[in-house]
């Protein structure tokens, strides 16, 4: 698959006259524990930004002053509250774990509880150090209807078994068909690849501005928000997500010698509005 502005314009859509925010997806997202607190932050911004319609935010109870200082527009609860967690986990279209989680014991209680309690009419994504904690679990048991998988070399070395020396294309396909049918893999790289089966697309856009952290916690933001609102085919909205994360940034970077993740989200509206014209 070709991804490029072409299939940028194909999902992101007009909005209807007649839609609200249930029409574009209630997101819950959850991370951001000591010392990771931004990172959940810059994951909720790039969800609200690409236009979900509900966002919350599971975190430690610390954190959540500072994400509302930044973003008054997403709820929070403390993610030590069991009976939020549950409440939040049953209402969500999409939820994303791991941007800021860790590994200690509340991140690993909490893991459990998230892939215990998905269901099939939910998307799962799971990003950051819930990929560790998802390598020490395998193999998968998740009544999830979709899962996304957003690793880089080394986290997916850790899920696959394969060193980054042997990822090649076919063994990376072959490794994928272990994990539940129409997960969707994002392989995070230099040319970072989408894969669901069959279905492979690359990125031709995107370079060394980008090499800053929290740039996948905007990413894996970024593609939860579009996949609980672009809904008609979730390989290519993960795609178009992954796209435009890397062709802003390229944008961005004739001005600018590293690009902050932060900045991307604040383009974000703009170049949607453009696309869906």
């Amino acid at each position: 698959m070709i991804i490029d502005e072409r299939l940028a314009r194909k999902v992101v859509v007009k909005r209807q006259a007649d839609s609200h925010k249930g029409t574009y997806g209630r997101v819950l997202l959850i991370g951001g524990f000591y010392p990771y607190g931004g990172a959940i932050i810059m994951s909720a911004l790039a969800t609200v930004k690409s236009g979900a319609g509900l966002v919350t935010v599971a975190t430690e109870r610390e954190n959540i002053a500072a994400l509302h200082a930044h973003l008054p527009e997403a709820m929070a609860f403390d993610c030590e509250d069991e009976e939020f967690l549950a409440e939040n986990l049953a209402k969500a279209d999409v939820v994303l774990i791991g941007p800021g989680l860790g590994e200690n014991s509340k991140a690993i209680r909490v893991f459990e509880e998230v892939l215990s309690k998905v269901s099939e009419n939910q998307i799962l994504l799971v990003d950051g150090s819930a990929l560790n904690l998802l390598a020490k679990a395998m193999p998968v048991f998740c009544q999830a209807g979709h899962i996304i998988l957003t690793p880089h070399q080394k986290e997916w070395e850790r899920l696959s078994g394969l060193t980054i020396a042997a990822q090649s294309l076919e063994k990376t396909q072959a490794a994928l068909a272990n994990f539940p049918k129409e997960t969707i893999l994002v392989a995070k790289s230099h040319h970072t690849k989408i894969l669901q089966g069959s279905q492979v697309g690359e990125l031709t856009v995107g370079g060394p501005y980008q090499a800053t952290g929290g740039m996948g916690d905007t990413l894996c933001g970024m593609i939860a928000g579009f996949v609980a609102q672009f809904k008609e085919n979730l390989f290519e909205s993960v795609a178009v997500a992954t796209y435009l994360h890397s062709a802003i940034a390229e944008q961005l970077s004739q001005e600018a010698y590293v690009v902050l993740p932060t900045t991307i989200s604040a383009a974000l509206p703009k170049v949607m509005k453009k696309l869906s014209e």
